[in-house]
């Protein structure tokens, strides 16, 4: 058994642990990763963001293909099967390792692979098969082990028809039929993706409408088109029971009804992976939900152990977890600068069309007794919407009627999720700098989806003229 020690030693390669492991390693430090996998990128490259995301864009664009007059007979020729979609998924997977794995290698990061425990507030036990027990010590630890599909005792998720957001990824065949119980943002991607793969859906929702932190408008429209694609949408139901069989599954609800389909798909909740981490050993209690408790600065009831990502709870987004890496890195390694994370963080919600949204909603303004108004440019109007045939959708920008302070962007259509970036740029400026003049009196290139933005902010300011 050796010991080893490194100023740093980091649990999990997701993004939160690659975000601390870079700055670390640029910091001077020597560092190093563990991942209990063979490689590296956690849940986010292998099981979640990179292949939902990677296989909504391959039925994204064979659907364009399908409604494109010019090629519309070719194109209704093309036959898509759930599994080939995949082996294009592992290739962006491959390729997303790739790259993490010369940047560890270029900024001399030692990657050890094995399941980590801990043994003392300064050392862990890294077991493998192969290799056996080894320790390591360190004067930091980083958690970011992520999270992982909640399994409620009742499912038995061994059944190969019931399914969670990690194990759908291995279907064999496309199915003809699912039913997908809980209707947050990995319910309405799973939605979106299968419906628009020929596959009937049943969406069952705990709540009483979808996605209920956005924009009432929003969510309207996305319950709309996902109707209008073929998905059955029932809101306020309860699970009661599952009957499986080899010709199907039967979700039972509290309220009677009952959903038939060739599987299910269990989207309700995710718990953090800290199971075997033998936390306990150092002082450190999860939560219910497995999540560790940290304050504002990451830090852990142990003054040398810090927790980020999906692993303390929300907003579990890659985005922010590669952030709270960063900023913990920064922290171990005495950074003296100011820099602080940014509390409003832009949601992307990939379904077809997509969304995307920032800041507050009209329901939040209204209950706070902010004197708000709407500017609103809907792309059917857009020249570059009508060019690619992406005409759903709207850029709605919510703004203080007095100040014309922007407090809220909420976009729904294609590049949703990369527009509302513009409006970010202006709505986090200071000293007056967020203004809705900006997009009035600036010169966007046409045509472009970005003029959407000036087109907005017009029509708000014609509603305060």
């Amino acid at each position: 058994m050796t010991n080893t020690h490194f100023d740093t030693l980091i649990i999990g390669s997701g993004p939160g642990g690659e975000g601390a492991a870079m700055k670390l390693a640029k910091s001077g430090q020597r560092v190093a990763v563990v991942e209990q996998y063979a490689r590296v990128g956690g849940g986010c490259i292998h099981w979640g963001t990179i292949p939902s995301k990677a296989l909504r864009h391959a039925i994204q664009v064979v659907s364009d293909f399908r409604q494109n007059p010019l090629i519309e007979k070719a194109a209704a020729q093309i036959e898509l099967d759930y599994p080939r979609l995949f082996r294009l998924v592992e290739q962006v997977i491959d390729h997303q390792v790739a790259t993490r794995d010369a940047d560890y290698e270029r900024n001399h990061v030692t990657l050890i692979h094995g399941h980590a425990r801990f043994v003392d507030g300064h050392t862990i036990e890294v077991s493998t098969p192969e290799l056996g027990t080894e320790c390591y010590t360190a004067d930091s630890f980083v958690i970011a082990t992520g999270s992982r599909p909640y399994r409620p005792d009742a499912l038995d998720f061994t059944h190969p028809r019931i399914l969670d957001s990690d194990s759908v990824l291995a279907l064999r065949s496309t199915p003809s039929s699912m039913t997908i119980y809980g209707a947050g943002a990995i319910g309405c991607e799973y939605a979106s993706i299968f419906c628009n793969l020929g596959v009937r859906v049943n969406l069952v929702n705990t709540r009483d409408r979808l996605l209920g932190f956005l924009d009432d408008e929003i969510t309207d429209a996305l319950s709309y088109h996902l109707r209008e694609q073929g998905t059955v949408i029932r809101h306020n139901e309860t699970f009661a029971s599952v009957e499986q069989g080899d010709d199907g599954v039967v979700l039972h609800c509290e309220s009677g009804k009952q959903f038939k389909s060739d599987v299910l798909l269990w989207a309700n909740g995710r718990s953090g992976s800290t199971e075997g981490l033998n936390l306990n050993a150092i002082g450190i209690e999860p939560n219910h939900r497995g999540q560790i408790p940290v304050d504002d600065a990451f830090s852990t009831e142990v003054d040398n152990v810090y927790a980020v990502g999906d692993v303390v709870g929300p907003p579990a987004l890659a985005s922010a977890s590669y952030d709270q890496g960063r900023f913990v890195g920064a922290r171990i390694a005495g950074d003296d600068s100011s820099w602080r994370l940014i509390t409003d963080i832009p949601h992307g919600i990939y379904t077809s069309p997509e969304i995307s949204s920032l800041g507050r909603t009209e329901r939040e303004l209204t209950q706070a007794r902010v004197p708000y108004e709407v500017g609103l440019a809907r792309f059917a109007n857009i020249a570059r919407a009508q060019i690619t045939g992406h005409t759903v959708g709207m850029l709605k920008l919510l703004f203080h009627r007095e100040t014309l302070e922007i407090l809220g962007i909420h976009c729904f259509g294609e590049q949703a999720s990369e527009i509302v970036h513009i409006g970010q740029a202006i709505m986090t400026q200071k000293n007056g700098g967020n203004n809705l003049n900006y997009f009035s009196e600036t010169t966007f290139n046409y045509p472009t989806m970005a003029e959407a933005y000036r087109i907005a902010a017009l029509n708000g300011l014609n509603r305060i003229s």
